[in-house]
């Protein structure tokens, strides 16, 4: 399959690296013939240095590893998409993401009418505290506390929903099942379990 892409006259490919989990674009990067050996042998992502002219093996300073859970290449086969569950931030900067400048605001998913855009700005927002750990971030609280915890706030946000749902108070029901939908997100994210795993079984199921 290597021998497949079409590497560039330099002899590199762009590779986009995802996480696996959250969807989010993390960075890109390049690799050549020899890289792109060692990702698939090793599992983890591996690159070309176009300053320093070398090979890169990521996290291997900083342990903020990526194994590969898929690789993929276009249609022109001259571009990589790399999914990856990575142990730490991706860019040097100790950022989860390297791309957070935006040239269009944060508006534009109102823009487009996706109602559930909010669901995939979570799913980001919660995968970037898990790498990061801001100071004081509650998600943060969650994943230092480690999968007790987050199960226990599981359970007690469902309890509270029952709770809401006998009262018949839309507006208690509404924050009840906003913070269960939340903690139930912290929970795949701890658990490396996409969402997209859990609609494609109810695609299935619907289709029953």
């Amino acid at each position: 399959m290597i021998g497949d892409i079409k590497f560039d006259e330099k002899g590199l490919v762009p590779a986009i690296v995802q996480d696996a989990v959250s969807k989010e674009v993390l960075t890109l990067a390049y690799m050549n013939e020899e890289s792109l050996k060692k990702s698939v042998e090793t599992r983890e992502t591996w690159f070309y240095s176009r300053s320093r002219e070398q090979l890169w093996h990521k996290g291997e300073t900083s342990g903020h590893t990526q194994q590969i859970v898929s690789m993929r290449y276009d249609c022109d086969q001259d571009a990589l998409l790399v999914q990856v569950i990575p142990a730490g931030p991706a860019c040097h900067i100790g950022a989860y993401s390297c791309f957070r400048e935006a040239l269009l605001g944060d508006d534009l998913r109102e823009s487009v009418g996706n109602r559930y855009a909010i669901i995939n700005e979570l799913e980001r927002v919660i995968a970037e505290r898990e790498k990061e750990k801001p100071e004081g971030a509650y998600t943060t609280y969650l994943f230092e506390k480690g999968l007790d915890k987050i199960l226990k706030k599981v359970g007690e946000e469902a309890g509270e929903v029952i709770i809401a749902a006998k009262n018949r108070d839309h507006e208690e029901l509404s924050w009840e099942v906003a913070d269960l939908l939340y903690h139930v997100l912290v929970l795949l994210q701890e658990q490396k379990l996409p969402l997209d795993r859990i609609l494609s079984v109810l695609e299935e199921r619907h289709k029953k």
